[in-house]
């Protein structure tokens, strides 16, 4: 029977070198770069990866230096990012974090935020005659809006910034305070000293705010949709299950307070709430939702069945095994997890520019003013002649102007113009380009039962060139199966006979014969007498059969004065040949048949290997078996000889790995023990989930389930993770190369374009935006 458990992960990343911790208040590429530099700075740290999308920072310790976990934690307090260790899944209960109060908190200020832009547009539009209300258009009035956006929805901003500032880290925070504090102070001097001829900006700091903060509200919405993938995963986790108390009554209960050794009674159509093993029933249940595997599982005493699993048809008793942080499906959460922490190498250049990104932004913009305000108004007088801008419709009414109105002086120009600079510059583009891909990526792989050990992997296995398989138990099922009966003239009486005399042997050839006797329902003769002669066989009596039966090797058979005849000796040795093992079956001195048993193919290893080719991959095979065996396979398989090696030590693997290194980027899918240092050794290790634990421990990427035709699909995914991530640092670096020259005004002499401040505002919100969507348009296909 096949297993149904998924395999165990419970043994993966020890907690005590990594830590995972949640982390407020990052809004950029440079807050990123802050933490990360913070958390790297701190005594035992040796590694760090900071996740902008799901606001998570991964740790790895040193394992030879004490590393206090509430010191980082001070210190990250210390720059003004409160970070809290991850908490444990509280199974049983919702496993989403209630931050129902942060998205209220942001809500209401975006709705204030917008209450006052509507009522500064209503001012413009009073001051204009439009609306009959004179002092809606007064300055005090625009003065008071301008000022309640600062102490209200503004203030955390303004915060913010200057800590950031402050602390020589600024940020996105930091940019958007200089530009509305800049407008909001050059307007109250003019307000207070009209001598000075400033126009007023009070309306900018109302519209800056409410685009800035809008586009954040519908940023923080995409993103939210970005980890749906994991939180899918765990609410397939049920609250409460169906104690199974001593006098078999029935009592539900938290799934938290199961204990292991308990029974819980699954009906049909329920989850199954812990790791365990069925005692008493017969169902099929759905995998689906771990593994990916399409057809549901027969599951009967014995069958161990995971978290999160679906039981489909018939009730079922199930003996609790593991609970809580110790099942699959925790197990699965926390891979996912570390994995959208840590970071794909190609973030490294859009991390490096997003930490300098403020300072050179900062930088420009002061560099703009003084041009404007010194000598591009000498050089161009006509700028100040420009009644409004093609950019923005703004009007200019008296002292009151737009930003995006033509300025009648030098300094005002100068000013409007490095407003716009620091308010349209966007180093959220940079920061979210690629986490934002990699979570919707991995998040997509887990529900398909594909655990990728972080975004470097990811990476990694789009830019592979070789597959290479490990043979037995990876192209193979990995279990020996009966695969014909030969040279008899009864096959069905033959392999009756071998399965009744082999059924107390713990071969697994012996298992073979039981399992095909099993399937065509042939009942086993109870055995009399039995002995098993070490590396030949078996030999004893049946009962109701005369004579002495033996079920081994032909040459033992033989060597007992088993003759076989010049066809049977044909048959034996083209069987051979074909690298089959035989089994050969004798009552007294007449043999009975031939039973040929193999370790068949995977049903889609053929279909996974054309696929793999079809993306240009080369494929290859490395086998510990004989040579025979391996030929035979890689024949039916379409392997090349020079792509096929036999008879290998696991240090012979390793040799030949290095050698196809040296040519191009190696992946390694294996399952055994023996296969563990090859998974290590190449440039991306890949182990079936059916394998062994240790395979699972040291490869890149975890296969759950029975299907090898996962392997090209994880890769064609991975391409595509790549491809997205690809156009998001295009996007991202394009808009501020492009945005940033328009809004210092390179386009205002000869064209008469300018870039007003709200307008710049917008596009900022709406480049951030558009990245976390173009990652979540990955989940299209």
């Amino acid at each position: 029977m096949r297993s149904a458990a998924v395999p165990n992960l419970v043994d993966g990343v020890s907690p005590a070198s990594t830590a995972l911790l949640d982390v407020e208040g990052m809004k950029c590429g440079g807050c990123v770069r802050s933490v990360e530099r913070t958390l790297l700075d701190q005594p035992g740290v040796q590694e760090a990866s900071v996740n902008l999308v799901t606001r998570s920072a991964w740790l790895s310790f040193d394992g030879d230096t004490d590393c206090d976990l509430d010191s980082v934690i001070e210190a990250l307090a210390a720059r003004g990012f409160k970070a809290q260790p991850r908490q444990t899944h509280v199974f049983g209960s919702s496993v989403e974090t209630d931050q129902s109060w942060g998205w209220w908190q942001q809500w209401r200020q975006l709705i204030v935020a917008l209450v006052l832009l509507v009522l500064s547009v209503v001012g413009h539009l009073a001051q204009a005659g439009s609306v009959s209300f004179p002092p809606l258009g007064s300055l005090p009035f625009h003065a008071g809006l301008a000022t309640a956006a600062l102490i209200g929805p503004g203030r955390p901003i303004l915060v913010a910034g200057w800590r950031s500032a402050r602390l020589g880290t600024p940020t996105m925070d930091t940019l958007v305070s200089l530009g509305v504090g800049s407008a909001y102070l050059a307007s109250l001097v003019a307000l207070v000293w009209p001598e000075v001829g400033w126009p007023c900006f009070f309306n900018e700091p109302v519209m800056l705010l409410g685009f800035v903060l809008l586009g954040r509200f519908l940023e923080e919405r995409a993103r939210r949709r970005t980890g749906r993938a994991l939180q899918d995963l765990a609410a397939l986790q049920p609250d409460v299950a169906r104690l199974l108390m001593d006098d078999d009554t029935i009592r539900e209960v938290s799934v938290s307070a199961l204990r292991p050794g308990e029974r819980v009674q699954l009906l049909a159509g329920d989850r199954v709430p812990v790791d365990g093993i069925v005692r008493e029933g017969h169902s099929a249940v759905d995998l689906s939702s771990l593994t990916g595997e399409p057809l549901p599982l027969d599951a009967s005493p014995g069958s161990e069945l995971s978290s999160g699993s679906l039981n489909l048809e018939a009730t079922l008793v199930l003996e609790v095994q593991r609970i809580g942080r110790e099942t699959a499906l925790a197990r699965i959460i926390d891979l996912v997890e570390q994995a959208q922490a840590r970071k794909a190498p190609i973030q490294g250049l859009a991390d490096r520019v997003a930490g300098q990104f403020c300072y050179a932004v900062v930088s420009f913009a002061f560099l703009t003013f003084l041009f404007w305000w010194q000598i591009g108004c000498r050089l161009w007088p006509q700028v100040l002649d420009v009644p409004v801008a093609l950019m923005d419709h703004g009007h200019a009414h008296g002292l009151h102007g737009s930003l995006g109105a033509g300025a009648e002086t030098p300094l005002g120009l100068a000013l409007q113009l490095a407003i716009a600079v620091l308010v349209v510059a966007c180093p959220c583009a940079l920061g979210l380009a690629t986490p934002t891909v990699i979570t919707v990526s991995s998040g997509l792989a887990a529900k398909q039962g594909w655990l990728f050990r972080g975004g470097d992997v990811i990476e990694l296995a789009a830019s592979v060139k070789r597959m290479v398989f490990d043979k037995t138990g990876t192209l193979t099922l990995g279990r020996p199966l009966v695969d014909s009966v030969l040279a008899s003239l009864d096959p069905a009486q033959t392999l009756q006979l071998a399965a009744s005399l082999e059924q107390t042997s713990r071969h697994p050839l012996a298992h073979a014969l039981l399992q095909e006797a099993q399937r065509l329902q042939l009942p086993l003769l109870p055995v009399d007498s039995s002995r098993t002669i070490p590396g030949s066989g078996m030999e004893g009596h049946l009962q109701g059969l005369n004579g002495l039966l033996r079920v081994g090797s032909p040459e033992w058979l033989r060597d007992q004065g088993v003759f076989w005849s010049d066809q049977q000796q044909q048959t034996v040795d083209q069987a051979l040949e074909r690298g089959q093992s035989l089994v050969a079956v004798a009552l007294a001195d007449h043999p009975l048949g031939l039973v040929t048993i193999d370790d068949r193919l995977r049903p889609d290893a053929s279909m996974a290997l054309q696929r793999l080719r079809a993306q240009g991959q080369s494929v290859a095979m490395l086998s510990g078996d004989r040579r025979q065996a391996v030929e035979r396979v890689g024949q039916e398989l379409g392997f090349m000889g020079a792509d096929m090696a036999w008879q290998l030590l696991p240090h012979q693997k390793l040799e030949r790995l290095e050698l196809w290194r040296k040519q191009s980027s190696v992946a390694m899918v294996g399952d055994g023990i023996n296969d563990a240092p090859a998974l290590a050794a190449a440039d991306l290790g890949i182990a079936v989930g059916t394998g062994t634990q240790i395979a699972q421990d040291t490869a890149d990427l975890v296969l759950l389930g029975d299907r090898l035709e996962a392997v090209p699909e994880a890769l064609c995914l991975a391409k595509r993770t790549m491809a997205k991530i690809r156009q998001n640092l295009f996007w991202a670096f394009g808009y501020n190369l492009i945005a940033l020259p328009i809004a210092a005004g390179v386009l205002l002499p000869g064209y008469g374009l300018l870039l007003s401040p709200p307008l710049a505002a917008l596009l900022m919100a709406s480049s951030s935006v558009s990245v976390v969507l173009n990652a979540l348009s990955l989940r299209l296909r």
